[in-house]
């Protein structure tokens, strides 16, 4: 008796669910930015640098080559959480520095305060020459693409763990 192989999901189910899911941590970004933390929220959310979209200053990104995570708490500033994106200052060994993450880059995002915790499956890594720079993304489609002789593109594998 020959078996059936199990059906193949086409419907992209377990992809769905981690969309719906990082939909909460986009509204849960939205209240903060709107409304302030309530009581004692805050949130530790853990990201992949190298992910398609996410910017910073290159040292920061160069510091953590793989993956970061954040504390939205007491001191951050001009949360800016989009559609697609969020982006926030922070400050990094005392000097303001801004980051924008794509939320397709979040790979854990945790509220202490009340125990909850979400955990993605992590977003493939983007080609070193598809990184944005530490420009916000509205800026970074005004600057001039690079030369095709590649003297522009800076790679990023030098910074990288081995």
């Amino acid at each position: 008796m020959a078996q059936e192989p199990p059906a193949q999901d086409l419907m992209h189910y377990e992809a769905m669910a981690q969309e719906a899911l990082r939909g909460v941590v986009k509204a849960a970004l939205k209240r903060a930015a709107s409304e302030g933390l309530p009581g004692a929220h805050h949130f530790y959310i853990t990201f992949k640098t190298d992910a398609a979209g996410v910017s910073g200053p290159p040292d920061l990104l160069a510091k953590y080559p793989d993956e970061m995570t954040i504390v939205l708490q007491h001191q951050y500033w001009d949360l800016a959480p989009g559609e697609t994106f969020f982006s926030v200052t922070l400050q990094f060994g005392g000097q303001p520095k801004r980051l924008s993450v794509p939320y397709a880059a979040v790979t854990r995002f945790y509220d202490p305060s009340v125990q909850w915790l979400l955990q993605f499956e992590p977003p493939p890594p983007a080609p070193a020459e598809a990184r944005l720079p530490a420009a916000a993304p509205a800026e970074a489609a005004d600057e001039p693409a690079p030369a095709k002789d590649g003297s522009k593109i800076v790679s990023l594998d030098q910074f990288r763990k081995k």
